[in-house]
Protein backbone atom coordinates (compact mmCIF):
# COMPACT_ATOMS: atom_id res chain seq x y z
CA UNK A 1 0.00 0.00 0.00
CA UNK A 2 1.56 3.40 -0.97
CA UNK A 3 2.09 5.42 2.31
CA UNK A 4 -0.25 8.24 3.09
CA UNK A 5 2.16 10.89 3.15
CA UNK A 6 3.18 9.66 -1.02
CA UNK A 7 -1.12 9.82 -0.41
CA UNK A 8 -1.24 13.20 0.23
CA UNK A 9 1.69 14.71 -2.14
CA UNK A 10 -0.15 12.65 -4.94
CA UNK A 11 -3.58 14.38 -3.80
CA UNK A 12 -2.39 18.04 -3.95
CA UNK A 13 -0.89 17.54 -7.48
CA UNK A 14 -4.37 16.15 -8.60
CA UNK A 15 -6.41 19.24 -7.17
CA UNK A 16 -4.04 21.05 -8.78
CA UNK A 17 -4.32 19.45 -11.74
CA UNK A 18 -7.86 19.93 -11.77
CA UNK A 19 -8.01 23.51 -10.86
CA UNK A 20 -5.93 24.16 -14.37
CA UNK A 21 -8.23 25.21 -16.88
CA UNK A 22 -8.75 22.16 -19.29
CA UNK A 23 -10.83 20.32 -21.81
CA UNK A 24 -13.11 18.75 -19.36
CA UNK A 25 -13.64 22.20 -17.23
CA UNK A 26 -14.46 24.16 -20.08
CA UNK A 27 -16.79 21.31 -21.48
CA UNK A 28 -18.71 20.90 -18.02
CA UNK A 29 -19.08 24.82 -17.75
CA UNK A 30 -20.29 25.18 -21.20
CA UNK A 31 -22.69 23.11 -20.43
CA UNK A 32 -23.90 23.88 -17.25
CA UNK A 33 -24.67 27.08 -18.68
CA UNK A 34 -26.38 26.18 -21.75
CA UNK A 35 -28.75 23.82 -19.96
CA UNK A 36 -28.47 24.04 -16.57
CA UNK A 37 -27.58 22.11 -13.14
CA UNK A 38 -28.88 18.68 -14.23
CA UNK A 39 -27.15 18.71 -17.67
CA UNK A 40 -23.92 19.71 -16.01
CA UNK A 41 -23.88 17.06 -13.66
CA UNK A 42 -24.91 14.56 -15.93
CA UNK A 43 -22.01 15.21 -17.94
CA UNK A 44 -20.16 15.16 -15.46
CA UNK A 45 -20.60 11.60 -14.89
CA UNK A 46 -19.72 10.93 -17.73
CA UNK A 47 -16.45 12.58 -17.40
CA UNK A 48 -15.63 10.90 -14.11
CA UNK A 49 -16.46 7.39 -16.32
CA UNK A 50 -13.81 8.49 -19.11
CA UNK A 51 -11.33 9.02 -16.13
CA UNK A 52 -12.23 5.63 -14.96
CA UNK A 53 -11.27 4.39 -18.54
CA UNK A 54 -8.04 6.01 -18.56
CA UNK A 55 -7.09 4.37 -15.13
CA UNK A 56 -7.90 1.01 -16.37
CA UNK A 57 -5.57 1.60 -19.53
CA UNK A 58 -2.56 2.78 -17.55
CA UNK A 59 -3.67 0.18 -14.72
CA UNK A 60 -2.89 -2.43 -16.93
CA UNK A 61 -0.54 -1.05 -18.93
CA UNK A 62 -2.08 -0.41 -22.02
CA UNK A 63 -1.86 2.96 -22.39
CA UNK A 64 1.96 2.21 -23.05
CA UNK A 65 0.95 1.38 -27.07
CA UNK A 66 1.08 5.01 -27.58
CA UNK A 67 4.21 5.13 -26.86
CA UNK A 68 5.40 1.87 -28.71
CA UNK A 69 3.06 2.74 -31.54
CA UNK A 70 3.31 6.60 -32.80
CA UNK A 71 0.41 6.00 -35.35
CA UNK A 72 -1.64 4.80 -32.55
CA UNK A 73 -1.30 8.22 -30.67
CA UNK A 74 -1.87 9.93 -34.27
CA UNK A 75 -5.57 7.84 -34.70
CA UNK A 76 -7.04 8.35 -31.36
CA UNK A 77 -5.62 11.99 -31.05
CA UNK A 78 -7.28 12.95 -34.56
CA UNK A 79 -10.43 10.78 -33.88
CA UNK A 80 -10.84 13.57 -30.64
CA UNK A 81 -10.37 16.21 -32.91
CA UNK A 82 -12.96 14.84 -35.44
CA UNK A 83 -15.61 14.08 -32.73
CA UNK A 84 -15.52 17.46 -31.15
CA UNK A 85 -15.58 19.37 -34.43
CA UNK A 86 -18.97 17.44 -35.58
CA UNK A 87 -20.04 18.52 -32.45
CA UNK A 88 -19.39 22.51 -32.64
CA UNK A 89 -21.02 21.84 -36.34
CA UNK A 90 -24.31 20.19 -34.69
CA UNK A 91 -24.32 22.99 -32.32
CA UNK A 92 -24.16 25.89 -35.21
CA UNK A 93 -27.07 24.35 -36.97
CA UNK A 94 -28.89 23.84 -33.82
CA UNK A 95 -32.32 25.81 -33.62
CA UNK A 96 -32.39 25.65 -30.20
CA UNK A 97 -32.54 29.01 -27.84
CA UNK A 98 -30.77 27.08 -24.70
CA UNK A 99 -31.32 29.97 -22.70
CA UNK A 100 -35.14 31.05 -23.61
CA UNK A 101 -36.81 31.65 -20.26
CA UNK A 102 -40.46 29.53 -21.52
CA UNK A 103 -37.81 26.46 -21.69
CA UNK A 104 -40.26 24.51 -24.27
CA UNK A 105 -37.08 24.17 -26.16
CA UNK A 106 -35.88 20.58 -27.06
CA UNK A 107 -32.68 19.95 -25.08
CA UNK A 108 -30.24 16.27 -25.02
CA UNK A 109 -31.23 13.83 -23.18
CA UNK A 110 -29.32 12.07 -20.63
CA UNK A 111 -27.46 9.11 -22.35
CA UNK A 112 -26.28 11.43 -25.03
CA UNK A 113 -25.02 14.36 -22.54
CA UNK A 114 -23.45 11.92 -20.85
CA UNK A 115 -21.75 9.99 -23.56
CA UNK A 116 -20.55 13.51 -24.85
CA UNK A 117 -19.02 13.60 -21.78
CA UNK A 118 -17.39 10.33 -21.69
CA UNK A 119 -16.31 10.61 -25.06
CA UNK A 120 -14.99 13.58 -24.86
CA UNK A 121 -12.55 12.56 -21.83
CA UNK A 122 -11.93 9.26 -23.50
CA UNK A 123 -10.80 10.57 -27.15
CA UNK A 124 -8.19 13.27 -25.26
CA UNK A 125 -5.16 11.60 -25.53
CA UNK A 126 -3.12 13.46 -23.30
CA UNK A 127 -5.31 12.15 -20.75
CA UNK A 128 -3.51 8.53 -21.11
CA UNK A 129 -0.30 10.40 -21.43
CA UNK A 130 -0.70 12.22 -18.43
CA UNK A 131 -1.41 9.05 -16.39
CA UNK A 132 1.18 6.78 -17.53
CA UNK A 133 3.66 10.13 -17.00
CA UNK A 134 1.88 10.56 -13.63
CA UNK A 135 1.46 8.03 -12.02
CA UNK A 136 5.17 6.02 -12.21
CA UNK A 137 6.23 8.81 -9.84
CA UNK A 138 4.07 7.79 -7.03
CA UNK A 139 4.22 3.45 -7.90
CA UNK A 140 7.01 1.78 -6.48
CA UNK A 141 7.33 -2.03 -6.02
CA UNK A 142 7.81 -2.21 -2.81
CA UNK A 143 4.57 -0.76 -2.15
CA UNK A 144 3.20 -3.77 -3.01
CA UNK A 145 1.04 -4.63 -6.53
CA UNK A 146 1.74 -2.09 -8.96
CA UNK A 147 -2.10 -2.30 -10.12
CA UNK A 148 -3.17 -2.23 -6.54
CA UNK A 149 -1.32 0.75 -6.51
CA UNK A 150 -2.68 2.55 -9.79
CA UNK A 151 -5.69 1.44 -8.53
CA UNK A 152 -5.63 3.52 -5.30
CA UNK A 153 -4.22 6.79 -6.80
CA UNK A 154 -6.93 6.81 -9.73
CA UNK A 155 -9.44 6.42 -6.64
CA UNK A 156 -7.66 9.59 -5.14
CA UNK A 157 -7.77 11.18 -8.03
CA UNK A 158 -11.05 10.60 -9.33
CA UNK A 159 -12.72 11.90 -6.07
CA UNK A 160 -10.49 15.10 -6.06
CA UNK A 161 -11.71 15.97 -9.52
CA UNK A 162 -15.35 14.94 -9.08
CA UNK A 163 -15.84 17.27 -5.90
CA UNK A 164 -14.19 20.10 -7.61
CA UNK A 165 -15.75 19.67 -10.95
CA UNK A 166 -18.85 19.08 -9.28
CA UNK A 167 -18.71 22.68 -7.37
CA UNK A 168 -17.69 24.23 -10.71
CA UNK A 169 -20.81 22.74 -12.28
CA UNK A 170 -23.46 24.03 -9.50
CA UNK A 171 -21.70 27.49 -9.85
CA UNK A 172 -22.09 27.52 -13.18
CA UNK A 173 -25.59 26.73 -13.07
CA UNK A 174 -26.94 29.58 -11.22
CA UNK A 175 -24.93 31.69 -13.69
CA UNK A 176 -27.52 30.72 -16.46
CA UNK A 177 -30.64 32.49 -15.13
CA UNK A 178 -28.62 35.78 -15.17
CA UNK A 179 -27.66 34.76 -18.68
CA UNK A 180 -31.28 34.06 -20.11
CA UNK A 181 -32.48 37.59 -18.58
CA UNK A 182 -29.83 39.15 -21.15
CA UNK A 183 -31.32 38.96 -24.55
CA UNK A 184 -28.19 38.91 -26.33
CA UNK A 185 -27.72 35.54 -25.33
CA UNK A 186 -30.37 33.81 -26.99
CA UNK A 187 -28.40 35.17 -30.09
CA UNK A 188 -25.14 33.89 -29.62
CA UNK A 189 -25.40 30.46 -27.46
CA UNK A 190 -24.74 28.23 -30.35
CA UNK A 191 -21.73 30.10 -31.29
CA UNK A 192 -20.53 29.82 -27.79
CA UNK A 193 -21.29 26.49 -27.66
CA UNK A 194 -20.09 25.86 -31.29
CA UNK A 195 -16.11 27.75 -29.69
CA UNK A 196 -15.90 25.71 -26.75
CA UNK A 197 -15.95 22.68 -28.83
CA UNK A 198 -14.00 24.01 -31.76
CA UNK A 199 -11.00 25.39 -29.18
CA UNK A 200 -10.86 21.94 -27.36
CA UNK A 201 -10.08 20.38 -30.60
CA UNK A 202 -8.11 22.51 -31.65
CA UNK A 203 -5.91 21.86 -28.45
CA UNK A 204 -6.39 18.69 -29.17
CA UNK A 205 -5.12 18.68 -32.34
CA UNK A 206 -1.61 19.78 -31.61
CA UNK A 207 -1.28 17.48 -28.18
CA UNK A 208 2.21 15.92 -28.52
CA UNK A 209 4.02 13.09 -27.09
CA UNK A 210 6.48 14.09 -24.80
Amino acid sequence: MIPITDILVFALAALLMVLSPGPNMIYLISRSLSQGKNAGIISLFGVMCGFLFHILMVSFGLTAIFFAVPYAFVVVKFLGVGYLLFLAYNSVRSKNKIFDADQTLKKDKPFKLFNIGLMTNVLNPKMAVFYLSFFPQFIKPEYGSILSQSFQLGIVQVIISFIVNLLIVLSAAKMASWFSKKPIWLRVQKWFMASVLTGLAVKMAFAKVK
